[in-house]
């Protein structure tokens, strides 16, 4: 079973924090609509991922999770912050 979550990237991330079940393969559907360099991309050392976020597109990231916990995601320049919760 596969779950597909969608983050608009606007003045940061909406939503900011999303749960996703532990195990389970989600795909987080970033959609970046803010024009700031800043923003272009995402990175996260906890879940292993690091993606250009071009203007106006939908980029998914597959992760599959496989201990609870919160693990944080962020822009590139470290200013902009989200986190997934894996239950």
């Amino acid at each position: 079973m596969e779950k597909a979550v969608k983050i608009d990237v606007k003045n940061g991330y909406e939503p900011q924090t999303v749960a996703v079940p532990k195990g389970v393969t989600t795909k987080l559907v970033f959609n970046r609509t803010n024009p700031s360099s800043c923003l272009a991309k995402v990175r996260s050392t906890d879940l292993d991922f690091e993606q250009d976020l071009p203007l106006n597109e939908n980029v998914t990231i597959s992760i599959t999770p496989d201990k609870a916990g919160e693990y944080d995601y962020s822009c590139g320049m470290g200013m902009f912050h989200g986190k997934v919760v894996v239950k």
